[in-house]
């Protein structure tokens, strides 16, 4: 344990003041994804530069290969630093255990999505499993999130078109997402509204309709995942409905990767990785501010 409950609980009652912020003033806190220390230095760049409050998030891949512990002491030491509003999400954490662990480690926000394991995951189970960690939560005070059912995607750069036929099938209903909140108190709701983990060859579209009928079902905060990809627009007319946390990855990966093989290109006999990373850095940066305008997050941050 790398924090004291007291300052878990005193992080957490500061998460909560961020939404209720993001609620009244309808801007939204991106979650953004660190795969590395270089994703990290970026996303406090732009935090810093737009003075913006903001999150970080590792899904259990990147838990697997940084840790819990090193992830907390990661974003303490580079919060202090750079003197910016920053928590943490444990992001689709596949199970309860796994959820718990994130607790335990100090995590202001914690999202539990057994259907990431188990697609065929049932509402009970669902349900049974994040109540369940709505419970273990209460201990620190972190904010949980989730959703009824699989959330489609993936995190990576997909070549195949949008099925919007299929994906529809799995969009949020108002009936259905007011229910799922009242059976598991959850603090937030993932909603599905044609939003997608990855990036794809055409741009997704977003049922802004359908989002409004949600926010109007639902008493608590609403998330949208697989913020990539996605037309700016749709982010500005959603905090204006009242989505209050937006995820993204794979821009930042593909931004990452092309400019990392550019540089490489670009420098064929230096070795020295340190100075072949400020490009990257810069380029990922732009990523998340870019982002963070559209989200209306600029000058609302509270160090």
């Amino acid at each position: 344990m790398s924090q004291s409950l007291k300052r878990m609980r005193y992080n957490c009652e500061r998460a909560r003041d961020a939404y209720n912020r993001c609620r009244e003033e309808h801007f939204a806190l991106g979650a953004f994804n660190i795969d590395d220390q270089v994703t990290l230095i970026a996303v406090c760049e732009a935090a810093k530069k737009t003075n913006s409050p903001l999150m970080v998030e590792v899904s259990h891949g990147e838990v697997e290969a940084l840790g819990l512990d090193n992830v907390r002491c990661l974003v303490d030491n580079y919060k202090a630093q750079y003197g910016i509003e920053m928590y943490i999400n444990l992001d689709h954490s596949p199970s309860v255990e796994a959820a718990k662990a994130g607790i335990d480690a100090g995590f202001e926000f914690i999202h539990i999505d057994i259907s990431q394991q188990n697609h065929d995951a049932s509402w009970e189970d669902i349900v049974n499993a994040t109540k369940e960690v709505v419970n273990y939560a209460k201990f620190t005070g972190a904010l949980v999130e989730s959703e009824p059912h699989y959330f489609g995607g993936s995190s990576n750069v997909h070549e195949e078109n949008i099925d919007y036929e299929e994906v529809r099938k799995t969009f949020s209903t108002p009936d259905g997402s007011r229910s799922f909140c009242e059976q598991t108190g959850i603090d937030t709701f993932a909603a599905a509204v044609g939003n997608l983990h990855g990036s794809y060859p055409v741009p997704k579209q977003l049922d802004l309709d359908l989002l409004r009928q949600v926010r109007e079902a639902v008493g608590c905060n609403i998330s949208l995942h697989g913020g990539s990809d996605t037309p700016l627009h749709f982010f500005e007319e959603a905090v204006k409905i009242g989505v209050s946390k937006i995820n993204v990855n794979s821009d930042m990966r593909r931004a990452y990767r092309d400019t990392l093989v550019k540089v490489l290109e670009d420098n064929p006999k230096e070795y020295a990785v340190m100075k072949l990373m400020p490009q990257v850095a810069a380029a990922v940066q732009a990523v998340v501010e870019e982002k963070l305008s559209s989200y209306n997050a600029a000058g609302k941050a509270r160090p």
